[in-house]
């Protein structure tokens, strides 16, 4: 089998894992995306990458660029893990929790708002905030603001940037991360990104410890969202009751054991079951709308960081009053 990479890191611990895993009998390319641009990049685009396809590929980059490249894959018959539809609904925060809620997922109240600024001008607010960037991505705007200075302080660094508000819930100050691959869950403890103490290192948790209700959860989320590759943040909200705050795409999954295995197999049986019957009759020539460029089985730099990764809060202090408008509901 022909196994394709989509990113600009194959030196990530989970793919050149998998990489490791699967290359005695099999052949791994990888396709670099390119930059952060929109729409396909030009210097690549003249390049004959695309002339002979892998069985299957695996999309780890999520920029606008390998969405694009994953569309393409996908209409010559390609499977891609995940789709690039999939993957995007994953990243604009504001259709996440619409999809989320709308299902009837504990997804957290999620308000799209134009610019911190807009929250800043609307004077105190009642209770302590959590502000995201409305696009999830590497390097993203997530912080707690309890008040009307903090708001303009995080206005004055990010003026532009479009952003989604939830309230703060009270909360222990640690993520629970539950990653799936294929069905198979994982989970971890990590600090929450909110923690002044910094987020540290993931520390082990026994999926067989976890509420049935937050594993179902996890398991229904990939349903919804036409997931096989994912990861779900959860916080306790109390009593024991799942709030998920953020849903990420192909994320790193790293240091859990059996992760590489189940997605190499993932990999496999998906390539097994071929391409689409109509993708062996189209040429090269109508692959060039976006052919970047493509590299052998070797495995290049260090881990990059996942994109970054929402929490409703971490601390002690309670959620406000103040109500925000709702995705999804009337």
């Amino acid at each position: 089998m022909r196994i394709g990479l989509v990113t600009g890191d194959p030196g990530h611990p989970l793919l050149a894992a998998v990489t490791e895993l699967l290359t005695p009998e099999h052949q791994v390319v990888w396709l670099d995306p390119g930059g952060e641009g929109q729409g396909p990049d030009p210097v690549l685009a003249a390049s004959p990458a695309l002339s002979s396809l892998a069985d299957v590929y695996l999309l780890k980059a999520r920029t606008p660029r390998a969405l694009a490249l994953a569309a393409l894959l996908e209409e010559h018959g390609v499977p891609v893990l995940n789709s690039a539809a999939a993957t995007a609904r994953c990243q604009d925060r504001v259709e996440m929790a619409a999809v989320a809620r709308a299902a009837g997922l504990p997804f957290a109240g999620t308000a799209a708002v134009a610019t911190v600024g807009e929250l800043a001008a609307a004077g105190e607010p009642d209770g302590p905030l959590v502000i995201k960037s409305r696009f999830s991505r590497r390097h993203d705007l997530v912080a707690r603001a309890d008040g009307a200075v903090r708001l303009r302080e995080l206005a004055a660094d990010w003026p532009d940037e479009p952003v989604v508000v939830q309230e703060f819930t009270a909360n222990s100050g640690w993520d629970h991360k539950l990653w799936v691959v294929d069905g198979q869950l994982f989970a971890g403890l990590r600090r929450s990104e909110l923690s002044p103490d910094g987020r540290g290192p993931t520390l082990p948790l026994p999926v067989g410890e976890l509420p049935e209700s937050w594993t179902g959860a996890a398991l229904r989320a990939g349903e919804v969202f036409g997931l096989d590759v994912y990861g779900v943040d959860v916080l306790d909200a109390g009593g024991g009751a799942p709030l998920i705050v953020d849903i990420n795409a192909f994320p790193g999954i790293r240091g859990q054991a059996g992760a590489p295995e189940a997605l190499a197999q993932l990999a496999l049986r998906t390539a097994a079951r071929g391409r689409r019957p109509d993708a062996d009759e189209r040429g090269a020539d109508e692959r060039g709308a976006y052919a970047p460029g493509t590299h052998e089985s070797g495995v290049g730099e260090n881990s990059a960081g996942e994109s970054g990764a929402g929490e409703s809060g971490a601390g002690e202090s309670g959620a406000g009053e103040r109500k925000v408008a709702e995705v999804g509901e009337k």
